[in-house]
């Protein structure tokens, strides 16, 4: 079958999801300077470079002119997999999104809309679901499993909508996968020694998935066995260099991650004193957003 979707994505879509980046990138950074303004000690410059590395990763994944050759070459398609899902989400919630872009939003908007929502039950028993390390473990294991079914490959090759929503799969997964490694504001609690059998754990669905495609004698998905082989590249070779990818990738990174939260839980402990001294500051920045929550709560 065609790969006619690609095609619209690649010219009307991309223009539209490069905007939205850009909009995205502006109300993150707005929140940025204007929190750096609001506190009495200096914001590191880090967090803003790594929200904004982690959207243009996403950017290159989905509206870039390298993701209309996801349908020409499977070693592409997988690398839009690992940016989306390994590489993209990590960078973003180094970034602390949360509170720089709700200090970027307009203050009517968060006090009418947001803080509101913030507050009711349901959803801080979804928000508290859904940050659990289990559900987040098996949400990532069961997209990647699932999508890369021959018959499921397929459907998101060959519709448009599904390709969206695959595409959307891998993201939000992704951020769920590493909402507990990263523990981005405004979680309270810290990575503990069981982040790395999590990290562990997780290379294991990569590990069969990308070794079955390595090995095999024969072209798993057969939309790539009519592809244009660009730059000389047969659908089987093509397989299994992006099989390697997705195996050398998500092994490195999450040796990373682990040595990362290695070294952090073997770094020495912040006083409860300090935590607090840093709550006080963070507290007397955000006196309007904390009144307006409370009084949202109290119902006034």
């Amino acid at each position: 079958m065609p790969h006619s979707h690609h095609g619209v994505l690649g010219s009307a879509g991309s223009v539209l999801l490069t905007i939205v980046f850009v909009i995205t990138a502006m109300v993150y950074l707005r929140g940025w300077f204007q929190l750096r303004r609001a506190l009495f000690i200096v914001i590191s410059l880090w967090p803003s470079i790594s929200f904004v590395a982690g959207l243009f990763l996403i950017w290159i994944a989905v509206a870039s002119p390298i993701a209309a050759l996801d349908h020409e070459l499977l070693t592409v398609h997988m690398l839009q997999h690992l940016l989306l899902m390994t590489l993209a989400p990590p960078l973003i919630w180094l970034g602390n999104p949360i509170k720089f872009l709700l200090y970027g939003l307009p203050p009517p908007f968060v006090y009418r809309f947001i803080a509101p929502a913030s507050c009711r039950p349901w959803v801080k028993r979804v928000g508290s679901a859904l940050g659990n390390s289990k559900f987040c473990w098996l949400a990532a294991a069961a997209v990647l499993v699932v999508w890369h079914i021959p018959a499921v490959f397929a459907v998101g090759m060959h519709s448009e909508a599904w390709h969206l929503i695959e595409q959307g799969s891998f993201l939000a997964t992704g951020l769920l996968f590493w909402w507990p490694v990263v523990q981005p504001w405004p979680s309270i609690s810290t990575p503990d020694l069981s982040i790395i059998l999590y990290l562990f754990l997780a290379t294991i669905p990569c590990d069969i998935l990308s070794g079955f495609l390595v090995f095999c004698d024969r072209v798993v998905y057969p939309a790539y066995l009519s592809s244009s082989h660009l730059f000389g590249v047969l659908a089987l070779g093509d397989q299994q260099f992006a099989a390697a990818l997705m195996w050398t990738c998500v092994t490195v990174v999450y040796l990373i991650g682990g040595a990362v939260v290695t070294m952090h839980l073997l770094s020495p402990r912040i006083s409860p004193d300090h935590i607090m001294v840093q709550g006080e500051l963070w507290g007397s920045a955000l006196p309007r957003t904390a009144h307006s929550l409370e009084a949202v709560q109290h119902g006034d």
